[in-house]
C-alpha cells in the first residue's frame, strides 16, 4: 500500500491499515455472531471509558477549582496591577490554569466588569490570557498516550496547536489593541446599536445534563465563592469552596391526637373523644450523610486542600486508565475497510474548486459541539487522542480547535445576559469572541500563515517523540514560570519588566531570522552562524539535559535496557 510506505517515511501520514481481517461474506454464521458481539462491546467500553473520561475532566476542574479557587480569586481582587495589559494577561493564564476551565475565569471576568469592579478595557487582557490558559487541559491529555511514540508525537502535536495559536494571536493582537483599542471601540459600537436586551437566557448544556448524576455524587463546588472573593467581599475565614447540606428546611406534617368533642343533642351533651389529623409546621435539621443532595466529600471535616488534592488523584488516575483503554479499543477497532472509509471522510477536503471551505465547515462543526458542551477543554480533549491514533489528521484538527475557540466564547455571553448592568458585561463577552474571530482571520485564512502553527505543533511533537520528558517541562515553563516571572517583574517594576520583555523579544527575533536562513540561505550568514555548534552544547542542544534526566529518572535495570534498546534503535 502507498499510502503505508509514505507513513514510514512520513510519522504524520494517515496509515490505512486494514489489517488482516476476515470479509463478512467469507464469515460462518457462529463467525458472525462473535464478531457482531465483540464489535458491540467494543463499541459500549468505548463509551462507558468516554463518559467516565469526560466525568473525570469535570472531577479535574473541580479539584483544582477547590485547590487554588479562593487563590484564583484573589489575583482577581487586586485590581491595582490588573491596568498594565501585560499583567492582566499573565494573570488571565495563571487563573485559568489554577481552575482548570476558561468559562469559569471568563465568566467570573463577565461578572465583575458588570458590577463595575473591573473596567472594559483593563478586563480584555485578562480575556486573552484566558483562552491561553485553556489550553493546557488537552496538552495534560496528551501525556496519557506517552507510551507509544507514534502516537504520542501526533497528539503532543495536536494538543500544542492550540496553544500555539492562542500564542500567536495575543502576540498580534494585544499589542495592537493596546495601540489602537480596536476591540474595544468595535464592541462598544455593537453594544450602543442595540435597542434593548433580555435576561433569562440559558445555554443548551448538554453535557452537565449527563455527567452531573455522577459528579454531583462526588463534589459540589461553589463558584460563587471565587466569584466573590473576586470582587472583595469579606468571607468567614471558614468558608469553604466545598458546597454544604447542612441546614433546615420547614414542612408541613399531619400529626393524629385525641380531641374531644361535645355533641349536643335534644335529650344531653355528649363528650366524644376521637382522633383527629391535624396539619402543622415543623422545621427538620438536615444531617450529614441523610440529605438528597447529599455527596461523597461533604461534611467530611476536611480542609479544601485535601479534598482537592484526593480529588487530583483520582480524576488523574481515571482520567489516564479510561484514556489508555480508548485508544486501545480504538487502534483494534480502526481496522477493516469501514475503519478506512471512516478516516477518509473526515480528514477528506471537498472537490476542486471547493476543496478550501473544508476547513471553514471543521471551524463551524467545532464551535457547534463546543456550544453544546460548553467547554473548550473537553472538546479538545475528547478529539486530542483521536489525533494521537490517526483518526484526525493534525490538518484537521487545527480548524476544529478555532472552532472551539469560538464556541467557548458563548459561556461568557450568557454570563453577561444574566447581569444587571448588561451593557459592559455583554461588550467584554463580545471582545472575548471577536479577539477569537480576528485570530482567525489572521492565522488561517492564507495558507503561509495558516501552516505556521502547524509546523510549530509538529516541532514539538518530534521533539516529544525524541525526548519524552520534554512534554513535561514544556508544561511546566509555558503555563506556570514564564507567566510568573513576568508577573513577578511587573510588580517589581513595569520599567523592569518591559526592558527584559524587549530583551527576550530581540533574542527571540534574532533565533527565528538565523534559524531560517540556516535552512534556506545558509550562505548569506558569516560562517560562525552557519550552524549553532560555536556555542555550548547545553544553549542549542537537548541533549546534554537529556543524560541528566535518564540519570536521574532511569536508574533501574529494566528502564536502562529499554533506553539501551531505544537508542540502539535510533
Amino acid at each position: 500500500n502507498n499510502s503505508d510506505i509514505e507513513a514510514v517515511n512520513d510519522p504524520w501520514a494517515l496509515v490505512d491499515d486494514v489489517g488482516d481481517y476476515t470479509k463478512w461474506k467469507d464469515m460462518g454464521n457462529r463467525q458472525k455472531v462473535k464478531a457482531l458481539l465483540l464489535t458491540t462491546i467494543k463499541i459500549i467500553v468505548v463509551l462507558t471509558c468516554l463518559y467516565l473520561f469526560i466525568c473525570s475532566l469535570s472531577l479535574l476542574g473541580s479539584s483544582f477549582q477547590v485547590l487554588a479557587g479562593k487563590t484564583a480569586g484573589t489575583i482577581f481582587s487586586n485590581h491595582s496591577f490588573l491596568a498594565n495589559p501585560v499583567t492582566g494577561l499573565i494573570v488571565g493564564i495563571l487563573v485559568t490554569v489554577l481552575v482548570q476551565s476558561s468559562s469559569t475565569s471568563t465568566s467570573i471576568i463577565t461578572s465583575m466588569v458588570g458590577a463595575n469592579i473591573l473596567t472594559v478595557h483593563a478586563a480584555i487582557p485578562i480575556v486573552m490570557g484566558a483562552n491561553i490558559g485553556t489550553s493546557v487541559t488537552n496538552t495534560i491529555v496528551s501525556l496519557a498516550q506517552s507510551v507509544d511514540v507514534n502516537q504520542f508525537r501526533k497528539a503532543f502535536a495536536g494538543a500544542t496547536v492550540h496553544d500555539i495559536f492562542n500564542l500567536l494571536a495575543v502576540i498580534i493582537l494585544l499589542p495592537l489593541e493596546v495601540a489602537s483599542g480596536v476591540l474595544e471601540k468595535l464592541t462598544r459600537a455593537i453594544i450602543e446599536s442595540i435597542p434593548g436586551f433580555n435576561k433569562g437566557h440559558t445555554s443548551p448544556n448538554i453535557l452537565k445534563v449527563i455527567t452531573k448524576p455522577l459528579t454531583d455524587k462526588i463534589i459540589k463546588a461553589n463558584k460563587k465563592i471565587i466569584t466573590k472573593v473576586a470582587k472583595g467581599e469579606t468571607l468567614p475565614l471558614d468558608a469553604s469552596i466545598i458546597k454544604s447540606v447542612c441546614g433546615s428546611h420547614k414542612m408541613v406534617v399531619e400529626e393524629v391526637r385525641n380531641v374531644t368533642v361535645i355533641n349536643t343533642t335534644k335529650l344531653r351533651n355528649v363528650n366524644i373523644t376521637r382522633d383527629v389529623k391535624i396539619p402543622f409546621n415543623y422545621e427538620s435539621t438536615i444531617l450529614p450523610g441523610r440529605s438528597p443532595g447529599d455527596f461523597l466529600f461533604a461534611n467530611t471535616g476536611m480542609s479544601d486542600g485535601a479534598v482537592g488534592a484526593i480529588l487530583l488523584i483520582v480524576s488523574l488516575i481515571i482520567l489516564c486508565v479510561c484514556l489508555i483503554t480508548m485508544v486501545k479499543l480504538l487502534q483494534s477497532m480502526m481496522k477493516g475497510k469501514v475503519a478506512k472509509i471512516i478516516k477518509k471522510v473526515i480528514n477528506t477536503n471537498f472537490p476542486y474548486p471547493f476543496g478550501w471551505l473544508t476547513g471553514y465547515l471543521a471551524i463551524l462543526v467545532g464551535a457547534g459541539l463546543t456550544f453544546v458542551v460548553q467547554s473548550s477543554s473537553v472538546f479538545t480533549s475528547t478529539i486530542t487522542p483521536l489525533v494521537g491514533v490517526g483518526v484526525i489528521s493534525l490538518k484537521r484538527m487545527y480548524p476544529l480547535t478555532l472552532g472551539a475557540n469560538i464556541g467557548t466564547t458563548t459561556t461568557s455571553i450568557l454570563a453577561a445576559l444574566a447581569q444587571d448592568e448588561i451593557a459592559n458585561a455583554l461588550q467584554i463577552a463580545f471582545c472575548h469572541f471577536f479577539f477569537n474571530i480576528f485570530g482567525i482571520i489572521i492565522w488561517y485564512p492564507i495558507p503561509f500563515m495558516r501552516n505556521i502553527p502547524i509546523k510549530g505543533a509538529k516541532a514539538l511533537g518530534n521533539t516529544t517523540a525524541k525526548y519524552r520528558w520534554f512534554a513535561v517541562v514544556y508544561l511546566i515553563v509555558v503555563f506556570f514560570i514564564i507567566p510568573a516571572v513576568i508577573l513577578g517583574l511587573s510588580l517589581a517594576h513595569i520599567w523592569a519588566m518591559g526592558a527584559v520583555m524587549i530583551l527576550v523579544v530581540v533574542i527571540v527575533l534574532f533565533i527565528i531570522v538565523v534559524n531560517v536562513l540556516q535552512v534556506k540561505r545558509p550562505k548569506m550568514l558569516p560562517r560562525k552562524l552557519q550552524s549553532w555548534d560555536f556555542l555550548p552544547a547545553p544553549l542549542h542542544s537537548l541533549k546534554p539535559y537529556d543524560r541528566i534526566v535518564k540519570r536521574v529518572f532511569f536508574w533501574c535495570p529494566c528502564c536502562k535496557a529499554q533506553n539501551t534498546n531505544k537508542t540502539s534503535n535510533d
